[in-house]
């Protein structure tokens, strides 16, 4: 989701990635990757997990714990 949400190369090491850390990654691609991870997992994320999207590590957790 990351890689096709903010047009990375698909070697592109996401696990590393931090909200603002690359140029795509930006409050627009925060938004297509928010809204990537909606459709993806079928979720809907309240403003507060929004907000708290701030890396890749952090994406993963709350995943993880919606899904839980």
């Amino acid at each position: 989701m990351f890689v096709s949400a903010l047009d990375l190369d698909e070697d592109a090491d996401v696990e590393k990635l931090e909200y603002r850390g690359i140029e795509a990654w930006d409050s627009v691609g925060h938004i297509t990757l928010v809204a990537a991870i909606e459709d993806e997992f079928e979720v809907q994320l309240d403003t507060d997990q929004v907000l708290d999207l701030s890396s890749y590590k952090a994406a993963l957790d709350l995943v993880t714990q919606l899904l839980a």
